[in-house]
């Protein structure tokens, strides 16, 4: 085979598969010379290594240090759920759970419109501001979102509820069992288009569903005389 009828495949590969050429011809190794990669003149193969491992090193700094604010600021979440959490096992009130959890999750995600619809608890009355505005398709709709809903505002029903429409929004199908029948819905509007998206993880929407749900158990039961006959 002559040296024009290889490709430099071919070369890689007869490199890869015999790695004690270098070895074997030191000098060659020694005084190879390769093109600089950012200008026009030559170096040696051993500064281009070097140069290709700072690279790489830099890389993992960065990647490190995304992985560092990530870890911060999910850890400051979870310490403020968990807060958040405690304050609803501290209530007294039942009744007050469903304002208190909008207005906890508005300074917890910074957002000033959040909604909260409730249903099939029989401790809330009809004419409660959560109760209201829950139709049969909204129903329907909540029973088919099987996972929280992160993305743009496409004229869903329950943005309305928001009073401004929103740019993006997370809605959230209040569950207190897995894959059982919702309770509520919980909706939470951005006017910022990336606040909200459809790659973003649910992780901690998942913890929202199920720490809301869990304490809004609270206002199922009897509360007229009549409910216990």
């Amino acid at each position: 085979m002559s040296t024009n009828s290889l490709s430099a495949d071919e070369i890689a590969h007869f490199l890869q598969e015999n790695p004690s050429f270098f070895t074997e011809h030191a000098e060659l190794f020694s005084n190879l010379r390769v093109p600089h990669p950012h200008e026009t003149r030559a170096i040696s193969l051993g500064e281009r290594q070097i140069m290709t491992l700072r690279a790489r090193s830099k890389d993992l700094e960065w990647k490190l240090s995304g992985l560092v604010h990530n870890a911060t600021s999910n850890e400051k979440i979870s310490i403020t759920l968990n807060d958040w959490c405690c304050r609803m096992l501290a209530e007294d009130d039942a009744q007050q759970i469903p304002g208190h959890i909008v207005r906890s999750l508005s300074d917890l995600f910074d957002l000033p419109t959040i909604a909260l619809r409730l249903w099939d608890l029989s401790k809330l009355t009809d004419e409660n501001e959560f109760a209201q505005d829950v139709t049969h398709e909204i129903r329907t709709f909540a029973r088919d979102l099987t996972e929280p809903y992160c993305g743009p505002f496409h004229n869903q029903e329950v943005a309305g509820w928001l009073g401004t429409p929103p740019v993006s929004l997370a809605i959230v199908a209040l569950r207190p069992a897995a894959g059982g029948e919702p309770i509520g819905l919980l909706v939470m509007g951005s006017d910022d288009l990336e606040r909200f998206t459809p790659d973003m993880g649910t992780a901690f929407l998942e913890t929202i569903n199920r720490l809301a749900s869990a304490s809004l158990l609270r206002l199922q039961g009897p509360t007229r005389p009549d409910a216990c006959a």
